[in-house]
C-alpha cells in the first residue's frame, strides 16, 4: 500500500513538472528590435516604446541612405568636373598657313570654352602659341604669339576677363606631330590650352 502510494505520489510530481515546462515553453522570448517586458511597465508603455525604437531604426537607415547619396552625387559630379576640364585642355584651335586669324571651325571651338569658362569663374587659363617648322625660328616665335592673341582677344571680346588669360609662344619648339608633310604641319599650327593658378 505504501508502495502504491508512492508511485502515485511520485507520478503526480512528474504530471505537475510537465504542466510546468509545457507552460513555460509557450511563452515566447521577446524578438528583434521588441522590448522585454520590465517590471512595473503597462502594455501601452510597452507599446510605445517598442515604437519608439523603430522609429530610431527607420531615421537611422534613412540618414545612412541621405548619406551614401550624397557621396555618390558628389563623386559623379567630382568625375565630370574632371572630364570638362581634361576635355577644355584637349581640345586644340588650328590655324592655316603663316595666318592667326581664327576660322569657323576654331570660333567654334572657343564658344564652348568661353562658355566653360563663364560656369567656372574661378579658373585661369595659358594659352599656347604654336607653328609647324617652315620659317625660321625669330619668325614662329613671333607667329605663335599672334595666334595665341588672336585666341585671347576673341575670349576676352565675349566678356572674359581678360586678367584670367595669359599667353605665351612656342614657335616650332613643341610639335604635336612629328613630320615634314602637310598632315603633320596642320596639326602643329595650333593654340593649346592649359590651366594655371589665378594672379
Amino acid at each position: 500500500m505504501l508502495k502504491k502510494n508512492h508511485i502515485q505520489s511520485l507520478l503526480l510530481c512528474i504530471l505537475v513538472l510537465s504542466l510546468v515546462m509545457v507552460v513555460s515553453c509557450g511563452r515566447q522570448a521577446p524578438g528583434p528590435g521588441e522590448a522585454a517586458d520590465q517590471p512595473g511597465m503597462s502594455e501601452s508603455e510597452l507599446t510605445d516604446e517598442k515604437r519608439a525604437a523603430r522609429e530610431a531604426e527607420r531615421q537611422a537607415a534613412m540618414e545612412e541612405q541621405e548619406i551614401e547619396a550624397r557621396r555618390k552625387a558628389e563623386q559623379e559630379a567630382s568625375q565630370t568636373e574632371a572630364e570638362a576640364r581634361q576635355q577644355f585642355v584637349n581640345e586644340k584651335v588650328y590655324f592655316g598657313f603663316d595666318d592667326s586669324a581664327l576660322s569657323p571651325e576654331a570660333r567654334d571651338a572657343l564658344r564652348d570654352k568661353i562658355e566653360w569658362l563663364r560656369a567656372n569663374p574661378d579658373q585661369c587659363v595659358i594659352i599656347e602659341g604654336h607653328c609647324d617648322e617652315r620659317g625660321t625660328d625669330e619668325y614662329n616665335l613671333a607667329l605663335g604669339s599672334r595666334r595665341a592673341e588672336s585666341v585671347k582677344n576673341f575670349i576676352v571680346k565675349s566678356g572674359i576677363d581678360a586678367s584670367r588669360l595669359s599667353t605665351i609662344s612656342y614657335g616650332e619648339e613643341r610639335p604635336a606631330v612629328e613630320g615634314s608633310n602637310e598632315e603633320a604641319w596642320a596639326k602643329n599650327r595650333r593654340a593649346e590650352f592649359q590651366f594655371t593658378r589665378c594672379r
